[in-house]
């Protein structure tokens, strides 16, 4: 009597197709090419979540640099301000305000300015 296969590799190739769904050639559908390629994008999100969080601070201080710079102040001794006069608000919050509100922004410097 022959022996059949039970259902637990059909479920595991059934779960790496619906993963892969929208892969390019056979690396969506060719088990090896599936499971490489689904390993190699798994690996990059996990990188790119890390990675998105740099990027993002980064971007926060170049504009917060750029739009302190037109009024006469620089980046360092801006937030070394903020910092002595415990004003609360972190990088994110700052670079929003420089962008879409010249003039909070300018009396958030005035403000700390003052010493």
């Amino acid at each position: 009597m022959r022996v059949k296969r039970g259902i637990i590799g059909i479920r595991k190739k059934r779960k790496l197709h619906r993963l892969t769904k929208g892969f390019v050639g056979g690396r969506n559908n060719l088990l090896r090419a599936a499971k490489e390629t689904l390993d190699k994008g798994l690996s990059y999100a996990y990188r790119d979540r890390r990675l998105r969080k740099r990027e993002f601070r980064r971007l926060w201080i170049a504009r917060i640099n750029a739009a302190v710079r037109e009024r006469g102040y620089t980046y360092s001794r801006f937030i070394h301000a903020l910092d002595s006069k415990g004003v609360g608000l972190d990088r994110k919050v700052l670079a929003d305000i420089a962008v879409t509100d010249p003039k909070g922004f300018s009396y958030i410097v005035e403000t700390v300015s003052q010493s």
